[in-house]
């Protein structure tokens, strides 16, 4: 290919090279930064990202760069500023809960930064090469966050479950991808979909890639039966890292979901189809019905994100502009609702164990009415009551699915949410119907906390009780896949 063919415009790059600016910065100035100061480059690592959010937004360009292998359109940019915003989320909660947790390490923050970076380059790729580097900058980035508290049992335990399965799928990934390009000749989504829609449906060697794909991204999205991993990585992270490993990793993985199937493998959707109905079946039912024996909170959050990732499969079974806008509408509602019911755990869980357990938040709104409340509303949001951002995501999947007669899935996920509602109902009733077991009184919410709680609590509510310009927007950044 000639040098000019290549179009090397690195004004498409620009959120991501400023964020590995940013991250190396921090990098460097943590050799510095004293133990008692290492928030501040906490502080200075959510300036540089609420920074990048304008700047993802004015640097879109729907052409593709670098040999094809960067599309930097409105899809990439939709999914950047959910990114942004989850970090700066998780880094602001983190900010006491590393103290408290005595885990106040500069490599906290700066791998916070590169998860982030490994999320924007998946959004943005055209290539399963460039894919691939943006999976592994994440995976690997989450492998240490999940294992920094090293002198923590479930914290080792429950990294070393996700390296393992982890680099699994990442191996049958490869395995899939190594597939396709040795059948199309090429690692290019776009090449692949010319290629392949030459040849029969039937193809086994295509057939094949996309099955492995399929499981490959099933992993990362922590979908039945390939959900193994998350529930003890959740468990054992520090609870801020769990909050962005749900909403951050979840949607990265949605965005190359997307990316791969709608733009690589449509001449193949006879048959993977049939396989998303399953995995989204099985996934929705799977999630909601363990989580109803889960003790422990964030395991319960855990497999309420398994059930979510169940739902919005469904949205890229659908096929269509609106389908595919749902999920994208989804995943922006489900970053400010989920960010914000970790927050409350992240403020109330302490050294000691206490506040990881559902019976430990009994009578909490005696002692912190307005923290119950807002912890009510996140988990009425989650699980899909009016006039929520939970019940309008959930609503447009939900109708879109019935809408291209997909009956029996969208009673199945009415059913999920109905089951969900006994877990998440379970915890309000703790809080507001259970008396104190202790009379002391809790830790003053911080103004990082407060920050997060009413910029979720807002998100929450707004994109709930006004959803239509953002649903336009995800509409207007989709619809380019379906021209």
């Amino acid at each position: 290919m000639p040098f000019s063919a290549l179009n090397m415009n690195i004004s498409s790059l620009w959120p991501e090279v400023i964020l590995t600016a940013i991250a190396l910065t921090i990098l460097v100035l943590d050799f510095f930064v004293g133990k008692e100061n290492k928030s501040i480059l906490g502080y200075l690592s959510v300036l540089g990202l609420i920074a990048l959010i304008p700047v993802s937004i004015v640097t879109v360009d729907t052409n593709v760069s670098f040999g094809g292998m960067i599309k930097a359109d409105g899809f990439a940019a939709f999914f950047n500023v959910v990114f942004l915003v989850s970090a700066a989320f998780t880094i602001l909660i983190s900010l006491d809960y590393t103290k408290k947790m005595n885990i106040q390490r500069g490599e906290y923050y700066y791998l916070t930064l590169f998860a982030t970076l490994g999320m924007m380059i998946m959004a943005s790729a055209n290539d399963f090469v460039n894919l691939y580097v943006g999976l592994e900058t994440m995976a690997v980035s989450f492998y240490v966050l999940v294992a920094i508290r090293a002198d923590n049992r479930k914290s080792v335990e429950g990294a070393l479950k996700y390296f393992v399965l982890g680099a699994l799928s990442s191996g049958i990934l490869l395995y899939g991808i190594s597939f396709a390009y040795g059948f199309t000749g090429t690692t290019s989504l776009s090449g692949i979909a010319s290629i392949g829609s030459k040849f029969s449906s039937e193809n086994p060697y295509l057939l094949l890639a996309l099955a492995l794909i399929i499981v490959g991204f099933s992993f990362k999205i922590a979908a039945f039966p390939f959900h193994v991993w998350s529930p003890d990585a959740y468990e054992g992270a520090p609870v801020p890292v769990a909050a962005f490993l749900s909403v951050g990793s979840k949607a990265a993985a949605f965005a190359v979901f997307l990316r791969v199937f709608v733009a690589a493998f449509p001449a193949f959707r006879g048959h993977w189809i049939g396989l998303l109905w399953m995995l989204s079946a099985s996934t929705m039912f799977f999630g909601s019905v363990v989580a109803i024996s889960q003790r422990n909170i964030v395991r319960m959050l855990a497999y309420s994100s398994i059930a979510h990732a169940g739902i919005m499969l469904m949205g890229l079974l659908v096929y269509s502009d609106v389908g595919s806008a749902g999920i994208l509408y989804y995943l922006a509602v489900y970053a400010f609702m989920n960010m914000g019911a970790f927050a409350v755990v992240a403020m109330s869980v302490r050294n000691d164990g206490k506040g990881a357990d559902i019976a430990d938040y009994r009578g909490l709104a005696y002692k912190r009415p307005l923290t119950a409340f807002l912890f009510a509303l996140f988990l009425l949001s989650l699980a899909g009551i009016p006039p929520t951002g939970g019940f309008t995501a959930k609503f447009f999947i939900l109708a879109a699915a019935v809408k291209s007669s997909y009956y029996y899935l969208a009673a199945i996920g009415v059913l999920s949410t109905v089951i969900a509602l006994f877990f998440y109902a379970r915890v309000i009733f703790h809080m507001y119907m259970r008396e104190p077991v202790e009379a002391e009184e809790p830790p003053a919410i911080g103004a990082a906390y407060g920050i997060v709680l009413f910029l979720s609590a807002a998100g929450t509510v707004v994109m709930g009780v006004y959803p239509a310009p953002f649903m336009d927007m995800a509409l207007k950044v989709i619809k380019p896949f379906f021209m």
